[in-house]
């Protein structure tokens, strides 16, 4: 078995952000035991039950650690890379599954994307709400990972994209 978490631990699970833990539940479902970790996703009044044994399948992980943070802060610093999507609902599904992976590379490359873009055209109404999921979901694993304030990430942002 992958990876696995402990009641209190901070967790993140894809397109929603950090949770924290909140306990290891059994149930019984069609008569077969089964056991789920109840995760209270933080900043969201909503409460996901997980199964152990699928938590990496539905891509549940760990926190970014040093490393991953440095490496996202690189993602964003790129330039130069530009989507080769010109009509704006292909980029949307196409930004929509980056975050839907969870991978908070493929979350930099969309926040990254679009505030490049923002700078180039009005985004559209899809656009904005997605640049703003890609940021909040950044800055809370990031602010989390380096055990600082949200603030402080929002001005490292603001540092990287002026």
């Amino acid at each position: 078995m992958g990876t696995t978490f402990e009641v209190g631990e901070k967790a993140v699970y894809p397109a929603h952000g950090v949770g924290e833990i909140l306990e290891i539940e059994t149930k019984e479902i069609a008569g077969k035991k089964m056991e789920f970790y109840i995760l209270n996703i933080l900043d969201k009044d909503m409460t996901i039950m997980v199964p152990v044994e699928k938590a990496e399948e539905v891509g549940l992980r760990k926190i970014i650690v040093e490393d991953d943070v440095r490496k996202v802060y690189d993602i964003l610093r790129e330039r130069g890379t530009k989507m080769d999507i010109s009509a704006w609902n292909k980029r949307y599904r196409a930004y929509l599954q980056k975050i839907k992976t969870g991978s908070v590379f493929e979350i930099a490359e969309v926040l990254r994307d679009l505030f490049v873009l923002k700078k180039e055209k009005t985004l559209s109404f899809g656009e904005k709400k997605m640049l703003e999921t890609a940021r909040d979901l950044l800055k809370k694993e990031i602010s989390i990972s380096k055990q600082v304030e949200e603030a402080q990430i929002e001005r490292d942002f603001t540092q990287i994209f002026g």
